[in-house]
């Protein structure tokens, strides 16, 4: 059992993108997923699916550019289970001056920061992303 399920998923794809393969797997959940779906609206991953076999499991593929770089250059966990980040969305800081994206979690489900801050939607950032 995983303590931090979302920290796993980002160590999966950072390994995965320094490894050069074109895609992982992860277990499925429906935050791994919306995550994912984030992703892939702004341009970091290629795709993703759901394998329904048991467990079932969440493959995504990786996306690189020329000379094989990868589209994600890092990724960070902001909020963890043992300190949790919360902010308002005046105060949502943005990544390297928005050329990256945080990922947070509202009462509206889970957005981007920019979606987050047009909103005026407040909650926990779960990770970020350039």
């Amino acid at each position: 059992m995983n303590t931090d399920p979302v920290a796993d998923m980002l160590a999966r794809i950072r390994n995965a993108l320094l490894a050069h393969h074109e895609s992982v797997e992860i277990p499925h959940s429906k935050l791994k997923t919306k995550i994912a779906e984030i992703l892939k609206q702004e341009g970091y991953i290629s795709d993703f699916s759901v394998q329904a076999e048991r467990p079932a499991q969440l493959r995504v593929q990786l996306k690189y550019g020329e000379g094989r770089q990868p589209a994600i250059i890092g990724l960070r966990r902001t909020s963890r289970p043992g300190r949790r980040v919360y902010v308002r969305h005046k105060h949502i800081p943005s990544v390297l001056n928005g050329m990256g994206i945080s990922i947070i979690s509202t009462s509206h489900g889970v957005v981007t920061d920019r979606d987050a801050r047009k909103q005026s939607l407040g909650g926990e950032i779960l990770c970020e992303v350039w």
